[in-house]
């Protein structure tokens, strides 16, 4: 996929002689943002149905595990394609399609019979997932200019946060209306079936509001549509600068050759090159430092310490909250001190919070054939745990999203980003899926001691090897 920003050659700055029509710009990013909150949504859900799954689908630990994690598996696979498919279809139709995923996976996996049809609906779902994560940062990196594309681009990860909530939120509604996950609702089928049918909801407002966005212009361009790509252009950087941006444009396009995947390796020693590594590194680590378990496991984690259902849904509603108010945070920053110092700081500071965690589950005792956390120690372990969920959505969270947009130079972006974003989710499925065995065979404290570790690790990583890429445009991008 052969992304830069939407002038080629010199992406536009707030400070230049164009008329940026902000409204705009915002209008369409936050249309393909939804894309975002489906992300969220769609990974969210998972969190309070698991006693409806292993009740109807008689599922082991492992299998448990599985299934929870089997949407990731077709997150890899469409944030892998997406990117290729993008160029031949456009990055609208692409999202127009992951819509499609989405609505279909929730009618499907609502009214799965089996563990096999709802693992293929969660397939589909991740389908759409997986594209919708990579096209909506490189989306918003291609119209958007330099000097705001950090802030506008971690809008991403708000919508995610938000859709997670929005999650959190209706299975709470449903579980407290009908009696319980299991309980029958509406129509005679129980109300974890229902948390999955909510989805169509807010998939739908997303197939429809993604029909008055615009495509992209350098997606247009390079199919030889200049006109339809300066009437774009004009509507974002003001009348006049339409026709100079699609010259620019494919000034850019002549200086490249056809993308591959090959461009990731050096020239001369043919070994992937360091910037390629540094993506790698920021996928992988933003999930070995085990965050998905919060958002998919949190509600089956606070109960195996003691805290009730009901208590455990509203435990994964302040979390999202918090996590979005950390969001923020960042937006608000990111394009003022940088995205390598936020990162800094969130691996210090899930280190710490997640050794507090591991070292509170260490003191749990067993009653009636259950963990339990005394009073003050489980107090202890849901402040670490939200302190936790801050840090990572402050740095990690939005940071990685955004540097994965911009941080590749031109020629090789597409196939990075393919191989990042494929990276990013098949660690997720890993950690996802390994969490109930590691828990039930190592304990909650080891568990939670290697997502600590991890954090650990990826301080001294980012130190090392991540570059800044505060301010700098697309095309200045370097291997």
């Amino acid at each position: 996929m052969k992304m830069a920003g939407p002038t080629g050659a010199s992406g536009p700055d707030l400070a230049g002689a164009d008329r940026v029509n902000i409204g705009f710009i915002v209008l369409i990013v936050a249309v393909a943002t939804i894309g975002g909150f489906m992300f969220g949504y769609d990974s969210g859900v998972i969190n309070g149905t698991q006693d409806g799954l292993e009740s109807a689908f008689n599922l082991s630990a492992l299998g448990t595990g599985f299934n929870v994690g089997a949407i990731l598996l077709g997150c890899a696979v469409g944030a892998f394609i997406a990117g290729r498919l993008a160029d031949l279809i456009g990055r609208r139709t692409v999202m127009l399609l992951a819509a499609v995923a989405f609505i279909i996976s929730a009618i499907w996996a609502g009214a799965a019979d089996t563990s096999t049809h709802f693992i293929i609906a969660r397939f589909i779902g991740g389908l759409g997932v997986g594209a919708a994560s990579v096209l909506a940062p490189a989306y918003i990196s291609e119209v958007t200019p330099a000097a705001i594309r950090g802030r506008l681009s971690s809008i991403q990860q708000i919508m995610i946060i938000i859709g997670l909530t929005g999650a959190f939120v209706a299975n709470y509604a449903l579980a407290a209306t009908a009696g319980g996950s299991t309980a029958e609702f509406w129509m005679g089928f129980p109300a974890w079936r229902w948390m999955f049918w909510m989805q169509v909801i807010p998939a739908g407002i997303y197939l429809i509001a993604l029909l008055f966005i615009p495509e992209s212009p350098r997606y247009l361009v390079v199919k030889g549509r200049d006109a339809e790509a300066e009437v774009v252009l004009s509507k974002l950087f003001g009348a006049g600068a339409g026709a100079r941006k699609v010259a620019e444009i494919r000034a850019s396009l002549a200086r490249d050759h056809k993308p591959k995947f090959s461009d990731l390796l050096h020239p001369t020693t043919r070994k992937i090159q360091p910037i390629v590594w540094a993506g790698l590194i920021l996928a992988v680590f933003q999930q070995l430092v085990g965050i998905n378990i919060v958002f998919y496991y949190g509600a089956v984690l606070w109960q195996s310490v003691g805290f009730s259902e009901n208590d455990a849904l509203q435990i994964n509603i302040l979390s999202g909250v918090l996590s979005i108010a950390a969001c923020l945070f960042a937006i608000a920053v990111i394009d003022k001190i940088g995205r390598k110092p936020l990162l800094l700081i969130g691996s210090a500071g899930m280190a710490v919070t997640l050794a507090v965690m591991a070292w509170c589950f260490s003191r749990a005792t067993m009653l009636d054939g259950a963990l339990h956390l005394d009073d003050q120690t489980g107090m202890i372990a849901l402040i670490a745990a939200n302190a936790y969920v801050v840090f990572f959505n402050l740095s990690w969270g939005p940071v990685m999203w955004v540097m994965l947009g911009e941080m590749f130079p031109n020629q090789m972006r597409g196939s990075a980003l393919a191989v990042a974003g494929f990276a990013q989710w098949i660690a997720n499925f890993g950690i996802s899926v390994s969490f109930p065995p590691m828990a039930a065979s190592l304990g909650l404290t080891i568990t939670y001691g290697f997502y600590a570790a991890s954090a650990v690790v990826s301080f001294f990583l980012v130190s090392s090897l991540i570059k800044e890429t505060k301010g700098r445009e697309l095309e200045d991008m370097t291997g």
